[in-house]
């Protein structure tokens, strides 16, 4: 269900606060513009974004409470760091601001982008659920959204440093990199841009961080090229895709996966992607490739129904496999 932002005013009170809510917008003091029934949200699809960021939740950048279902970040607005906490309620979702943010609203678009407001999930989980192979994970997380990241290049640089390790080392690395070169903000630490990033001598980059050596030179050399100015924010999936691939040290797994958590295509599998392969029964990739057919045009869905349930999901709570 498409989600939509909006700016709740609250003299008086801080921070501020944007909402998304499933359905109605309403700012303070007006009455409800519309009363539109919506399906009711159950505890694990409002559970599932704070679980999934958890897992890739950068040490020192970022915190999350899983339990209440809060999760807090620094954001670029303005050329400037601002922390916000976002929060998971049952029917809408939160974003507590800094008081002096002069414009809330200035930060609804990439909110909605990093958390797939617009999407129409049930829609898609309608589509989904007509596959038995997937329609157990359907049901048990229906509203599930591709939450991506809200900034291109730490998406790029998280998950060059996460090929071929666990999230857990992934996140261990991250926070190394942000503890060792980040900046202080607000009580959290934002992520070196990427001209600094390129200024580090390999050796020096590669003690801090704990990578090894070709992972580091890959690090550094995707920092240079995004210093220089490029983005994947203009090109076309497919052209996104080529233009990773001719990076040293860039694959088919990490091209896909930036596919789905950078671009968040709605279509895009990872086959090449081991926890998925292992959650379809420890398939080779060329299966996984073909299972995922059944689920177009919505696979990066699917996909994040897999790892939602394999990688994001604490042992003996797991609901079952695909």
């Amino acid at each position: 269900m498409a989600g939509k932002v909006h700016r709740l005013a609250a003299p008086g009170t801080a921070p501020r606060r944007v909402v998304a809510s499933p359905e109605c917008v309403q700012h303070e003091g007006d009455p409800p513009p519309c009363d539109a029934p919506h399906r009711t949200p159950r505890a694990s699809r409002q559970t599932f974004p704070a679980t999934a960021l958890a897992a890739h939740a950068i040490p020192g950048a970022e915190e999350t409470d899983v339990p209440g279902r809060v999760h807090t970040r620094l954001l670029h607005y303005a050329g400037a760091p601002v922390r916000v906490t976002v929060t998971f309620a049952e029917d809408q979702i939160t974003v507590d601001l800094p008081d002096e943010i002069p414009d809330p609203a200035g930060l609804a678009v990439p909110i909605r982008r990093w958390l797939d407001l617009d999407s129409d999930t049930a829609r898609i989980a309608d589509a989904l659920a007509t596959d038995p192979l997937i329609r157990p994970l359907v049901e048990h997380r229906p509203g599930i959204r591709l939450i991506g990241y809200p900034d291109e290049f730490e998406a790029i640089i998280a998950t060059v440093v996460g090929q071929q390790v666990s999230l857990a080392a992934a996140r261990t690395f991250m926070g190394r990199l942000v503890i060792a070169y980040g900046t202080s903000a607000a009580g959290l630490r934002a992520l070196p841009a990427p001209r600094e990033l390129a200024a580090i001598p390999d050796t020096e980059l590669q003690t801090a961080v704990g990578l090894t050596r070709a992972r580091t030179r890959t690090l550094r050399t995707v920092a240079q090229r995004w210093a220089d100015g490029f983005t994947l924010a203009h090109l076309t999936t497919d052209e996104a895709r080529g233009a990773l691939l001719e990076l040293p040290g860039i694959g088919p797994w990490t091209a896909d996966y930036l596919t789905v958590r950078a671009l968040q295509h709605p279509d895009t599998f990872v086959p090449g992607d081991l926890v998925a392969r292992r959650a379809l029964g420890s398939v080779t990739t060329d299966q996984a490739r073909s299972i995922a057919e059944r689920w177009a045009p919505w696979r990066s869905y699917a996909l994040m129904h897999l790892w939602a349930d394999a990688a994001y999901t604490p042992p003996g709570k797991k609901r079952t496999r695909a």
